[in-house]
């Protein structure tokens, strides 16, 4: 049995009411304060909401109304992409404005200024403090489509730049790759607490992802990690499964590209053992594209 003083503190001290009404100067925890700090440096940057949300009930929604994928998106299939994105505007409403814009940039550079100028992906509400859309050679030969931004990446506006970019860097100029190559995400805004964006976010900015294809015109295509993809793709396998299998992306201009799905470089911070296979993968790029440039 708890006893009675346990659960209350002791209340036989007299409290004069001058004290209760007397301010006292705010004096912050340096405890709280420092376990603020290592979360903010973990990439928590969200808050739980004041009211308590249904995810059992959110999911069930989705599940009553398909979503197309980027690929379906991409490819120009008809809309099934029907839930609002905020402001009253549906995600089918958003997607077919973003083809728009991206149809109008003929240059990558008018598609960063487009993406950046962009305002109907949610994602671009949620705390991201800008628009990152790519780096490397504008007439690189490989086009490499990552997930999403994470925090160095919102910081810095560029993708790939975080330790997971570093360690892809390095693997590149390992395997000859260096300079090849041209970087981009499915989404160009950082998704909260760096969570794997959702299909009618990466749906939103499929076709500005197409236009960027179109407009380098790369040999090989190269999906990083299971986010990508799946939604470029279409498929609902995981990256286990699908890395390392050469298949085919078809955009809108009808042409088809070598597309080869490979681990993540956050997988492989991770899991340092599976750094064989993506190496495995990185050798049969280099290989691609010496036979699509016809080299003996």
């Amino acid at each position: 049995m708890v006893k009675p003083h346990l659960l209350h503190p002791p209340c036989n001290f007299p409290i004069r009411k001058d004290e209760l009404s007397r301010s006292r100067p705010f004096e912050p925890d340096a405890a709280l304060t420092s376990l603020l700090a290592f979360w903010a440096e973990a990439g928590v940057d969200t808050a739980y909401a004041e009211q308590p949300v249904n995810r059992l009930e959110e999911g069930r929604r989705r599940l009553e109304a398909p979503t197309r994928t980027a690929a379906a998106v991409v490819r120009g299939e008809p809309s099934l992409v029907l839930s609002s994105v905020g402001g009253g505007v549906g995600t089918a409403s958003a997607v077919a404005i973003a083809r728009d814009q991206a149809r109008a940039a003929g240059s990558l550079e008018d598609l960063a200024a487009a993406i950046e100028a962009f305002e109907l992906c949610p994602l671009r509400t949620m705390g991201a403090r800008q628009s990152v859309f790519s780096r490397g050679r504008p007439d690189a030969a490989v086009m490499l489509i990552g997930e999403g931004p994470g925090a160095d990446e919102d910081l810095q506006g560029l993708p790939f730049v975080g330790k997971a970019g570093k360690l892809l860097d390095r693997m590149l100029a390992a395997a000859g790759l260096e300079g090849e190559v041209f970087i981009t995400n499915t989404v160009f805004w950082r998704p909260p607490g760096n969570r794997t964006p959702t299909p009618e976010e990466q749906a939103i900015c499929a076709p500005f992802v197409a236009r960027a294809i179109e407009l380098l015109d790369p040999r090989l295509l190269v999906l990083v990690g299971g986010a990508a993809a799946k939604a470029m793709l279409g498929r609902p396998e995981g990256i286990l499964s699908l890395r390392g299998r050469w298949t085919e992306w078809t955009g809108e201009d009808g042409h088809a590209r070598p597309t080869l799905p490979t681990l993540h470089p956050a997988f492989l911070l991770r899991q340092p053992a599976a750094k064989k296979q993506a190496w495995t993968d990185l050798m049969s790029i280099a290989a691609r594209l010496d036979r699509e440039r016809g080299s003996p």
